[in-house]
């Protein structure tokens, strides 16, 4: 029996979903996580590029950079700060029309002070600051500072 020409419906959701992920995390990010998929999160990788990055970051109504500010709030709020710094990254570094300014992540900061409290902000600060620091983006003390 000949192989179906049909389209995977999955497939084409991971397909897609692939490139909306490279497009807001960018490749190195992507492939990191490629190359460490294995038998236990094989399907968890599958199921998250089909459903956050197709079915979500996939819909039009909302923007790239929209997204980035509610992620990095979201991610504050549930104290996931490996994936606060990962989104911080990919903010920083996305494409211009979707990339978030220091300045704007640091409203995102002090907005998270007051509805998921200080010490979620204090920490998110550490994160942001060694992120700067490490992209040569931490500029000098302000002065009175």
């Amino acid at each position: 029996m000949p192989a179906s020409t049909t389209p995977d419906p999955q497939q084409q959701e991971y397909d897609s979903g692939i490139l909306n992920r490279r497009r807001v995390l960018g490749d190195a990010w992507v492939d990191k996580a490629a190359a460490n998929v294995h038998a236990y999160n094989a399907e968890f990788q599958h199921l998250i590029t089909r459903h956050a990055w197709n079915d979500i970051w996939g819909r039009p109504a909302l923007g790239d950079r929209t997204r980035r500010f509610m992620v990095l709030s979201m991610m504050l709020g549930i104290h996931a700060y490996d994936e606060f710094a990962m989104h911080v990254r990919a903010a920083l570094d996305g494409a211009p029309d979707s990339r978030l300014a220091p300045d704007e992540i640091k409203e995102v900061i002090l907005q998270a002070a007051i509805y998921c409290g200080v010490p979620v902000a204090n920490h998110a600060f550490g994160v942001f600051t060694a992120i700067l620091r490490e992209k040569g983006l931490l500029p000098e003390k302000p002065e009175g500072a």
